[in-house]
């Protein structure tokens, strides 16, 4: 009996058969495919670069070089704008108003380390790290790149920034330039000449005050009563005086927030060098713990130089909580790095260099369209496909979306797409883009 047990579990034993060619583990291509088809995405980028090649045939090495040396930063952001336009275009009248209502162009920068001392258009940051510093202007609510430089590491964002937004400015669609633009940027773009720019282009700016001397004067003349409660900030308040510095617009304010400090607690390093001693008064920075757990009260000071309206105290704390969150931008970074690939710059020429730039932050822009055209609205809100105000990070989509195992079957003279049972995500993602216009 025990032989004939055995003969029949060896029997039931699981055998690899041939390969099936019709498996893929990618899925999920399908939905990108088919969105980039939708907004005709390949047709336009290639009318922005224009011609690289004239043979049928393949690239040599020196046409891939010279192709993608020809894939200059202005052409790309001027395929992306046509891409972003079109998609305005098909969104739903109620949801496209909501993006004109306030549009908001954040400017910010981030390091990209590499490796190769001979590599070009890098250098070393003030950290001694060789890197090249994607610099880029984001329309915020979309989630979308509209403009970026790749800068060395020792390059001041603040030379390039007016030139920046206003190419940022030209690649949001026409209906939403018509309106007033916000931008925002940090203590990093604390510079007049953007400033001036940015009123030229009829722009309300809030930018990042550097904790220069007169900044801290302007404390001494704020009375207790004149702080309010800032907005979803425990232990906040703001105020506002009427400081600027020389030869800003005269519609200028300074919008101060403070941040009580609970010093048992450990919100206070005893590290003079940390990043919160910086943000204490100056007369209190110094001190050592046991001398500050004596003090009255202890803050951590932020400035803000604004034209935005910040006459009552109501005002002054909503524009306070909309500059507190400029994280949109922070959140395309990250895509683009862990979703995309500028965790690293790959050649020793600053123009590939530029197109591999683009092709990351293409990889979160891509994300935000699919975002504003696949998601379902409620209560004015988008339901996305992820927690993060509803928007899926790429790597959440990659998992969810993309990387779905599937069957690829002909079937009645087409190509059906055979999913795993209960996979309905990408199914309904398909149905919603083959809903939209065929645009080309």
């Amino acid at each position: 009996m025990d032989r004939v047990r055995e003969i029949r579990r060896l029997g039931r034993r699981v055998r690899i058969g041939a390969p099936d060619p019709s498996l893929t583990r990618f899925g999920g291509m399908a939905a990108v495919t088919e969105l980039l088809d939708r907004l005709g995405m390949i047709k336009l980028l290639g009318v922005a670069i224009g011609p690289i090649k004239t043979r049928e045939r393949g690239f040599s090495g020196g046409q891939l070089l010279v192709g993608i040396a020809a894939a200059q930063l202005q052409a790309v952001e001027s395929g992306v704008a046509a891409v972003t336009a079109r998609v305005w275009g098909m969104l739903p009248a109620t949801q496209a108003v909501a993006l004109c209502q306030a549009p908001t162009i954040d400017l910010d920068a981030t390091d990209v380390e590499v490796y190769g001392r001979l590599k070009r258009g890098v250098a070393d940051n003030h950290q001694g790290q060789r890197v090249g510093r994607p610099h880029v202007a984001i329309w915020a609510e979309a989630g979308v790149t509209l403009a970026a430089d790749l800068l060395g590491g020792n390059d001041d964002p603040r030379a390039h920034s007016a030139a920046l937004l206003g190419r940022a400015l030209a690649g949001l669609p026409v209906a939403v330039r018509a309106g007033t633009v916000w931008m925002r940027a940090d203590a990093g773009y604390f510079a007049g000449e953007l400033v001036r720019a940015a009123v030229t282009e009829n722009v309300e700016f809030a930018i990042g005050a550097k904790r220069i001397a007169p900044l801290w004067r302007c404390l001494s003349g704020i009375a207790q009563t004149d702080w309010v409660d800032a907005v979803d900030m425990t232990g906040a308040q703001v105020a506002v005086t009427d400081y600027r510095p020389h030869q800003w617009p005269e519609t200028t304010r300074l919008l101060i927030r403070r941040v009580a400090l609970d010093i048992d607690a450990g919100q206070v390093s005893g590290d003079p060098r940390s990043r919160r001693r910086r943000t204490l008064h100056p007369d209190q920075r110094a001190l050592p713990l046991p001398e500050l757990a004596k003090a009255d009260a202890v803050y951590a000071y932020s400035f803000v130089m604004t034209n935005i309206d910040v006459s009552t105290p109501e005002r002054a704390a909503t524009t306070e909580h909309w500059y507190r969150h400029r994280t949109e931008i922070e959140n395309v970074f990250r895509d683009s790095k862990h979703g995309g690939a500028l965790r690293h710059l790959p050649s020793g020429y600053p123009e590939i260099n530029t197109v591999w730039m683009w092709g990351a932050l293409l990889t979160a822009s891509i994300a935000g369209w699919c975002h504003q055209l696949t998601a379902t609205t409620e209560r004015g809100h988008l339901l996305g496909h992820g927690v993060r105000g509803g928007k899926a990070m790429v790597t959440t989509l990659r998992h969810r979306l993309i990387a779905v195992p599937a069957r690829v079957i002909p079937h009645a003279g087409a190509l059906s797409l055979r999913l795993p049972p209960d996979h309905q995500l990408l199914t309904q993602i398909l149905t919603r883009i083959r809903a939209l216009p065929r645009t080309c």
